[in-house]
């Protein structure tokens, strides 16, 4: 088999058409043995793409724009797409049955300081008619740093990607209150990123074989069986929780069957970042995303 080398930037179930290409098989069956890494703390996994130690990256379009931003031509391209909506969630410490936005005001909220997280929630709120600076925000570091903070008393809220909320609700500590992508709808949120030579390869070819045949079983297969054969990446995560995080994503509608980031989505996302003030102009989709490898 022919090893490839995939780097997450962020890991949780939310991605699980990218990680389900591992524990379904899929790369497998097209002879390739996948290695699989993190970026480190702060780090883009686009650098491992320039430096030559990933084939493939989970990224997001909106990484392009930064490049951009600067008078750059980025060093990758996002060929497809992972997530069709933003998969954060909203948990608070009581049930809520009746949980508005307008909720949100004065209180205080676990969240990431800044980046497409924060970006899609300031959008979201905007969509939801409240003052995103009226958020009272504490902010200590990532995804375990965030957990860890409302598991430890923090915040009357806390902004999380699943499984996190999910087991913070199994653990009687929170309680889901609202979706974020309810609020925004369709966009290219999360992607996969390569460099331009790499998508011109065989190897990238069989990739897109295993991926296509990933987003069908996404959406056809149980919650349960994904789940069970995705549980020894998530080693702290109850797996009947696993499973409910996923047929939560389901039914979202984040992972739609097609693999290709449409025109459509990326012009959400371009609306998102220029609405908080993160896009010094509106990029053309050829500048950020191309067309999924070849399968012929």
């Amino acid at each position: 088999m022919e090893t490839i080398r995939i780097q997450f930037t962020l890991f949780s179930a939310f991605y699980s058409p990218l990680i389900s290409t591992m524990s379904g098989g899929f790369l497998q069956a097209e002879g390739l043995d996948p290695e699989w890494s993190i970026a480190p703390p702060g780090a883009s996994a686009l650098t491992a793409l320039r430096d030559g130690s990933a084939h493939v990256a989970q990224s997001a379009p909106s990484q392009g724009f930064t490049s951009l931003d600067k008078g750059e031509i980025p060093a990758a391209v996002h060929f497809a797409q992972v997530n069709e909506m933003d998969g954060f969630f909203l948990t608070g410490r009581e049930v809520d049955p009746n949980f508005t936005w307008d909720k949100l005001a004065d209180a205080e909220v676990v969240t990431f300081n800044g980046g497409q997280p924060v970006a899609m929630l300031k959008y979201a709120c905007h969509q939801a008619g409240i003052d995103f600076n009226r958020i009272k925000r504490i902010c200590p570091g990532g995804a375990s740093e965030i957990d860890a903070a409302f598991r430890q008393g923090k915040g009357r809220y806390v902004h999380q990607q699943g499984p996190y909320p999910q087991q913070l609700q199994a653990d009687g500590i929170g309680h889901i209150v609202a979706q974020v992508g309810t609020q925004i709808g369709p966009c290219a949120f999360s992607s996969l990123a390569a460099t331009r030579d790499w998508i011109e390869t065989d190897m990238a070819k069989a990739f897109m074989r295993a991926y296509r045949k990933t987003r069908i079983y996404m959406n056809e297969a149980p919650a349960a069986v994904i789940a069970k054969a995705e549980k020894h990446y998530f080693p702290g995560i109850d797996e009947d929780v696993l499973a409910d995080c996923i047929a939560t994503y389901q039914q979202l509608g984040c992972w739609t069957p097609h693999a290709e980031i449409t025109r459509a989505a990326f012009e959400k996302t371009l609306d998102v970042f220029q609405h908080v003030g993160l896009l010094k102009q509106r990029y053309g989709y050829e500048q950020v995303c191309a067309a999924p490898p070849s399968i012929d």
